[in-house]
């Protein structure tokens, strides 16, 4: 069976998950961190995406991220592609490519996922026992979202922004949520969603999806139709 295009809604938030080819390293050291949030920051400004969370890894980096328009997301990952992996190949004497394939995206129901997502993201250098602490991290945008620093690149998403009436309100409520962790659940739904590319949010929400872009973004339910449906189809 064909594979169904990326599912890329414009105004809608992204979950976004690029690996390295057979889990290799694609940051070694700090010049490397910084020289792709530079290609991200560049790129998410040329194409308008807003970037509203994000966390490099050392094999793999997620995105939170709202495109304007349905090309946003891949011009922008294609043009950070073409600037870093050549940067990396040439500094580490390698050819080839550097990602597991193409990226994978799911996009969210922002209502009920946005701040999950972001959570999520955050909280992915704790989940890999690479720190204690989110805090601890220097390659997220935990520490925008607390107020340890500002980072340019973040657009705060008016669901973040709903945590409180000032930035000391926002930034404790976002670090009550951090401290709240998520549940094996939760992980897997987010997880699982984004690396199938099909839309996580409500019924309501993936029906309304489904009119407007006129595809499926869930998958199809498996396995013989209820009794009643044979029975009315006789």
């Amino acid at each position: 069976m064909a594979r169904l295009p990326r599912l890329v809604v414009p105004n809608q938030p992204h979950h976004l998950i690029q690996r390295g080819v057979d889990q290799q390293l694609v940051f070694h050291e700090t010049a490397d961190y910084m020289f792709f949030l530079d290609c991200l920051r560049e790129a998410s400004r040329q194409f308008n995406v807003a970037i509203h969370a994000y966390v490099l890894m050392p094999n793999h980096l997620h995105l939170l991220a709202t495109p304007a328009d349905k090309d946003g997301l891949a011009r922008m990952m294609q043009w950070i592609g073409r600037h870093y992996v050549p940067y990396f190949n040439q500094k580490y004497h390698r050819s080839g490519t550097l990602w597991q394939g193409r990226y994978r995206t799911a996009v969210l129901d922002a209502e009920h996922y946005l701040m999950l997502c972001s959570r999520y993201i955050d909280l992915n250098p704790v989940r890999a026992k690479l720190v204690a602490h989110a805090g601890d991290y220097a390659w997220s945008s935990y520490q925008h979202h607390v107020g340890i620093k500002s980072d340019p690149m973040i657009s705060d998403h008016v669901l973040y922004w709903s945590l409180g009436n000032t930035p000391f309100e926002r930034e404790a409520a976002y670090r009550r949520l951090i401290e709240e962790g998520l549940d094996e659940h939760e992980v897997r739904m987010l997880s699982e969603a984004t690396l199938k590319g099909w839309a996580l949010g409500s019924d309501q929400f993936k029906a309304g999806l489904e009119r407007q872009v006129r595809r499926r973004v869930q998958p199809s339910r498996r396995g013989r139709p209820a009794r009643e449906a044979l029975v009315k189809s006789l």
